[in-house]
């Protein structure tokens, strides 16, 4: 018992301690009720989520899951992070080609909570000769500036580092990032890895600018190409040994070559993920310092920029994409990343407007101003369950890293396809998740609307859209090109696919399996007619023939699905039905020709479907 010396309170003074087995025999009974007759361990394994990697989330922790010492903020191994204070760096991007549109757009970022600019340089993005225009009244010793050019790089850095001369920037008051990556460019191009000029652009930086960073490690191409988190945390660390090799190899020091560094990680909106990601990152560097001599060097501390992540942002009901955005804006700043960039929520829909921008740096700046979210150092440290998914994302990562090593580095990775074939296969299991919606994708696979009005934004330069290397995937590619098949089928003909909705008996019986249905429907473009209420065997054939549908679906409980399903079958199929489905587990039913089930391949059903009623793919 604790006793408050203040007041005299007693803290659960009634309440015995509870043990784990105690916990485990109530959730026995709870699964004895849903039909599982599991006990002990089993009793918790069945509670358990497995997440990519071979990890798997309890659905409890206590001290007994115990993790490495994680030592303090701002201190090696850096777990709890690189610096002893919270915060972070809103970092805003801008990739418009137009600089003096780029211009107002910096400029207002920047008046309004922004605090570095990240441009995309060169023919995806404001042009190198349009830079000096692009920063035109920008206080380049205040706002660091990132550059993003590709195989731009070159250029754009020797523009940028211009312009500090011009506009009499104290070499020592430079901050910011040239963005060269030869292997991740590389990764998006399939463009040969050269890093000479990447390392000669490193050893003059570091000879004349100390606070300005050369080298950017940038896991998207890694994370949109369908990685999981340890592939993309491993990559990341194989990509950095290169540099380091490389740079020391030209001959600065291990303490230099780390300050040269900056990573660029996704944030999702898997928020324990995301904060469990960044601070294992971290983690892995510091044993690649420790290893490298530099771990004594305060320098070798991971600097971390965090980026939205594009996979998760959907073209259809896209206003969502700000709840997606926030709880990983927050997932990176729980993390400790130094720098983040919240997406606009139209970012895959073409070139964000005014209002897009606003709401994508509003949500950091409430993060950190009325949530307070910067004045805690590391708030999720001290959780178990946070602490054990480090540990454990750690070990996977390091793994990965491993045969990356093996295989001759990245950059022989990379060529030998070796990188492209393991984050395919993780994708392709993630993809019959998605079409399972087991995996849901909320205004898409789930809750999708069909009257909603299409968000029309000027599209990317086309440069942006890069061919060869890694492929680009989001997570609703595949229910997007069937809502597309639909959209061009209402514009041909005026009215989308159709599907009747049979249900049978009173509203208790069906509501539930009409909901599902229509949900399942609707993310394949697919309209759901339910009028009338209900239907039986002498109504349905007229019903059907009224809604306009060349299919149906019958809706009830499995006790109705024995006494009316055939009959209703019959008479749907004698209006025209020309195919009927039934919402519910698979079973003998007379008439029936597929059934839609919780766990079905909906992007399967969707497809056929579509074919079926002739939609053009």
């Amino acid at each position: 018992m604790t006793v408050l010396p203040d007041d005299g309170l007693t803290l659960a003074a009634e309440f015995p301690d509870a043990t784990h087995e105690q916990w485990q025999r109530l959730v026995e009974g709870v699964l004895r009720k849903s039909g599982k007759d599991v006990s002990g361990a089993a009793a918790e394994e069945a509670l358990a989520t497995a997440l990519d990697d071979g990890l798997v989330v309890s659905p409890l922790y206590t001290a007994r899951d115990a993790a490495p010492d994680t030592g303090h903020p701002g201190f090696a191994p850096f777990v709890r992070g690189g610096r002893p204070v919270g915060g972070w760096d809103v970092r805003q991007r801008h990739g418009r080609p137009e600089a003096a549109r780029t211009n107002e757009a910096v400029l207002t970022d920047l008046e309004n909570g922004v605090t570095s600019v990240w441009l995309t340089t060169g023919a995806a993005g404001v042009p190198v000769t349009g830079l000096a225009q692009a920063l035109e009244g920008v206080y380049l010793d205040l706002a660091p500036v990132v550059l993003d050019a590709g195989r731009e790089t070159a250029a754009a850095a020797a523009e940028l580092l211009r312009l500090y001369e011009e506009r009499g920037v104290p070499h020592e008051e430079a901050r910011g990032n040239l963005g060269a990556d030869p292997l991740g460019l590389s990764a998006r191009t399939g463009d040969p890895v050269d890093t000479d000029a990447a390392v000669e652009l490193a050893r003059s930086t570091h000879d004349r600018y100390p606070g300005l960073r050369a080298l950017t490690v940038d896991a998207l191409p890694y994370h949109e190409a369908g990685a999981s988190a340890a592939q993309e945390l491993g990559a990341s660390l194989a990509t950095g040994v290169a540099y380091l090799r490389a740079l020391t190899a030209a001959g600065l020091t291990a303490g230099a070559a780390f300050r040269q560094l900056e990573f660029r990680y996704a944030a999702t909106a898997d928020q324990f993920l995301t904060v469990a990601k960044l601070r294992a990152a971290r983690r892995l560097w510091a044993r690649v310092a420790e290893v490298s001599g530099a771990a004594g060097d305060t320098g070798a501390a991971q600097r971390q920029h965090a980026v939205t992540s594009p996979v998760m942002m959907t073209r259809r009901d896209p206003y969502v994409n700000m709840l997606r955005t926030t709880i990983a804006c927050l997932g990176a700043g729980v993390g400790g990343a130094d720098a983040v960039t919240v997406l606009p929520f139209d970012h895959e829909l073409g070139l964000p407007d005014a209002f897009a921008r606003r709401i994508a740096r509003n949500t950091s700046s409430i993060l950190l101003e009325e949530s307070h979210l910067g004045r805690v150092a590391d708030p999720a440290g001290g959780s178990w369950y946070v602490e054990r998914l480090t540990d454990e994302l750690a070990h996977a990562s390091w793994a990965f890293f491993q045969e990356l090593e093996r295989a001759g580095g990245q950059g022989e990775a990379l060529r030998s396809g070796l990188v492209g074939e393991r984050i395919s296969a993780t994708w392709q299991e993630r993809k019959r998740r998605i079409a399972k919606r087991r995996e849901p994708v909320t205004g898409v696979s789930e809750f999708p609307f069909l009257a909603e009005k299409p968000v029309e934004r000027e599209p990317v330069p086309e440069a942006a859209r890069h061919e060869g290397g890694l492929p680009r995937v989001r997570r609703d590619e595949a229910y997007e090109a069937l809502r597309a098949r639909s959209d061009a089928h209402l514009a041909a003909t005026g009215a989308r696919p159709r599907v009747f909705l049979a249900a049978l008996g009173p509203a208790s019986a069906h509501t539930a399996r009409v909901a599902f249905a229509s949900n399942l429907f609707q993310a394949g473009g697919v309209e759901p007619v339910h009028d009338p209420v209900t239907v039986d065997a002498a109504t349905a054939a007229d019903a059907f023939a009224r809604s306009g549908a060349a299919i149906a679906c019958l809706c009830s409980s499995d006790t109705l699905y024995e006494e009316q399903a055939e009959e209703v079958a019959k008479a749907l199929r004698s209006a025209g039905a020309e195919q009927i489905f039934l919402a519910g587990r698979p079973g003998e039913h007379a008439g029936v020709d597929a059934h839609v089930f919780a766990g079905c391949d909906a992007v399967g059903v969707l497809s056929s479907v579509l074919d079926r009623m002739g939609v053009a793919p």
